[in-house]
């Protein structure tokens, strides 16, 4: 019997416990895991439209709304006009998004080195071929 859904759920909860107690022992209330989506992309990109964060981690557009929504109102990100464009409003982080990179960058090379620390580097490699390839 295939277990792969299986198992990569059971490692899906496991990882979210671990951020979850991460961003406690860092202070951090009110954000989840599923936040970090947006944060890692408004990290590489600095802003965003809706519809550009919804592609780019293939959640509807009402699910993108609320997680945004929700790291507004905790201060993460604000919405921005554009310029060119009065219909067009971009994400944007905020002075403490941006203060809390540190953080999220250590809580993420932390979950990394616990999931992969029974791995070689040659396994890690395969692995994450493998998992590109199921998606």
């Amino acid at each position: 019997m295939k277990k792969a859904l299986s198992l990569i759920s059971r490692i899906h909860e496991k990882g979210n416990r671990f951020i979850v107690e991460q961003l406690n022992k860092n202070g951090i209330e009110g954000l989840a895991p599923s936040h970090g989506d947006i944060l890692v992309l408004l990290y590489k990109y600095e802003k965003l439209t809706m519809k550009n964060i919804s592609d780019k981690i293939h959640r509807t557009k009402p699910t993108v709304t609320v997680l945004v929504d929700k790291l507004e109102k905790l201060g993460f990100v604000k919405r921005e006009k554009s310029h060119n464009d009065n219909r067009s409003t971009f994400i944007i982080l905020t002075r403490k998004g941006e203060d809390f990179k540190p953080v999220f960058e250590k809580i993420s090379f932390e979950l990394n080195k616990l999931l992969y620390r029974n791995l070689s580097k040659e396994e890690s490699d395969i692995i994450d071929r493998l998992l590109e390839k199921m998606l």
